[in-house]
């Protein structure tokens, strides 16, 4: 967005630098010919300047006001802009490559002013100039109800090289439609989906034949909602190694924007070589807690999923699934087993449990050949602490918490032979979640039910799991401690048993040292922390959807740097 040209050609450096290959220049904040009396002509000359001095090829967009845009003095003023920039004469001046008007301005162009419209019909002529004309059309509520009279209208333009649709993404099933925008395309196409839902059209435009997609120097500095940076784009997303070819996976969940998933897995994709792209998927769910709040989040989920593994053109071959959809994940699993028994399936841990937070799809031809949804949240506890303890068999264990996290985790400890208390404030989920397993469970008389402050009158355990998010940066609690453990080391201490060492997980893995890490530590017991359990279940998504051995120490170095660094 210029506002100081001086500025706005040292960004375009910059962005040359980053990796861009074109810079647009957004005037209409700039250009004011009504501020412009003392000197009528500054204004231009100072645009002129950036055209001439840009280090990349350029698109100037004088953005109006009706489309979203700051600019709404005289429309013949704009259009006078834009002809002199593309007849740019003088000895060190050249033409911008691509001007860009909306639909509508050219239309009445072409009806009102066909000496303009001529002026543009020159422009878009590559053969006698070096500017093209990219006509657009923006709507940042929505999706426009006659966005598909907009797209005929534009295609009826042969002034227009490039045609360029952008609207609000209302949800990520809106991607797919500006897929098909660019599939069914006449012509060079810019389709793309504006704000947070919109982010999967800006990644993957090259694998649909986009011509080309935004990005900004930093978040601050975006010039439409939900523009990714171009250090993400072209670092994170490995926009330039993205085909026709490539694979789609993703996180969903909600919020999603600021997972840690997409680096590790986009790293690990690197790392092998590997064609395929991991996005943050949000769906969102409703925000209480009535039984049809969760119908409403259930079937947001089963239709913007649906719609993606459905999607013949999208090749979408695997997720990661995380609060609040991981039961919903298994609804939906158990709904597609019904319908194709012989493609679907569910692992043994999510069935017992009702969570899963893991998607594989096996595709021939565009065709599933088989789906498998499964559970490695609960692997990637249990792993850790059979290492820590020397297994796991007689080993008592204190969960705390009730929510869907402790119930698997619980599930998965009885399972390998420990004997699991479950701890929650109130007593009556922590009963309910032991009703549940026990179903489920070869030996549910190992698994018992308490109240949280009662861990300060018990024994010390040989191990306390933390599934709360208690002591999570941005968290209800963020400073606290999810069990009473000053009072638990006072008590024990009382009764001789203040020397026994103990493990402590904490499944909260930003920051990396919680408070219950920290207090740990200091006591002098095991600690395994929550980077440790991310890694691990990410790991085991990663073999699955691969078929090759994760990288586990990239993965974790990774991670633990970024997380050092947003701490910072």
């Amino acid at each position: 967005m210029v506002r100081d040209s001086a500025l706005a050609l040292s960004e375009a450096a910059n962005a040359k630098q980053a990796g861009a290959d074109i810079v647009e220049f957004r005037v209409d904040e700039f250009f004011d010919p009504v501020a412009a009396e003392a000197d009528p002509t500054r204004q231009e000359r100072e645009i002129a300047r950036l055209v001439t001095e840009s280090p990349l090829p350029c698109i100037v967009t004088c953005r109006s006001s009706k489309e979203g845009g700051g600019y709404s003095a005289s429309e013949s003023d704009r259009i006078d802009l834009y002809g002199k920039l593309v007849r740019s004469e003088g000895k060190h001046s050249h033409p911008p490559r691509y001007i860009d008007i909306e639909g509508f301005a050219l239309s009445a162009l072409r009806s009102e002013a066909p000496g303009n419209s001529q002026l543009l019909q020159s422009a878009a002529d590559e053969r006698d100039l070096t500017t093209g004309l990219i006509v657009s059309t923006h709507d940042f509520q929505g999706r426009p109800q006659d966005l598909t009279r907009r797209i005929l209208a534009m295609r009826e333009f042969p002034e227009a090289s490039v045609i360029k649709v952008a609207y609000r993404a209302r949800s990520l099933r809106d991607n797919l439609e500006l897929f098909e925008l660019l599939r069914d395309s006449d012509r060079p196409t810019i389709a793309l989906g504006m704000g947070e839902f919109g982010l999967m059209s800006r990644v993957l435009s090259p694998k649909f034949g986009g011509f080309l997609t935004f990005a900004s120097l930093r978040p601050e500095t975006v010039t439409a909602p939900g523009q990714p940076t171009v250090n993400d784009l072209l670092g994170l997303y490995r926009f330039r190694s993205i085909r026709k070819s490539t694979r789609v996976y993703g996180v969903i969940g909600w919020p999603v924007a600021h997972s840690m998933s997409p680096l590790v897995h986009n790293a690990v994709f690197a790392e092998h070589k590997f064609d395929g792209v991991y996005l943050p998927l949000p769906v969102p769910s409703a925000e209480g807690s009535s039984p049809s709040d969760a119908e409403s989040t259930f079937a947001s989920f089963k239709a913007t999923l649906g719609a993606l593994i459905d999607d013949p053109h999208l090749d979408f071959f695997g997720a990661s699934v995380t609060i609040p959809h991981k039961e919903n994940l298994v609804r939906f699993a158990r709904e597609r087993l019904k319908a194709d028994p012989g493609i679907w399936s569910l692992d043994a841990l999510s069935l017992a449990t009702g969570a899963a937070n893991s998607l594989l799809l096996e595709r021939e031809n565009k065709h599933i050949q088989r789906a498998r949804v499964f559970n490695t949240d609960i692997p990637a506890a249990v792993g850790p602490l059979r290492a820590a303890l020397g297994g796991l068999e007689g080993k008592s264990i204190a969960v705390i918490g009730a929510g869907g996290v402790a119930r698997g985790i619980a599930f998965g400890l009885v399972q390998d032979g420990a004997l699991v208390t479950v701890f929650n404030r109130t007593l009556a989920r922590a009963t309910e979640v032991v009703q549940v397993l026990a179903r489920h469970l070869q030996n549910p008389k190992n698994l018992s039910a308490e109240v949280t402050e009662a861990l300060a009158d018990l024994p010390i355990f040989d191990a306390y799991v933390n599934c709360t998010p208690v002591g999570m940066t941005g968290g209800p609690d963020s400073a606290g401690i999810a069990m009473p453990f000053d009072k638990l080391m006072a008590a024990n201490a009382n009764t001789g048993n203040k020397s026994r060492v103990s493990v402590v997980l904490d499944t909260v893995y930003n920051p990396v040292e919680t408070p219950l890490i920290r207090a740990a530590t200091s006591a002098g017991w095991k600690v395994i922390d929550g980077v440790t359990m991310f890694i691990e279940q990410a790991a085991l998504q990663s073999e699955a959807w691969t078929d090759k051995s994760a990288p586990r120490q990239l993965m974790d170095r990774i991670v633990r740097a970024k997380l050092n660094q947003t701490a910072e």
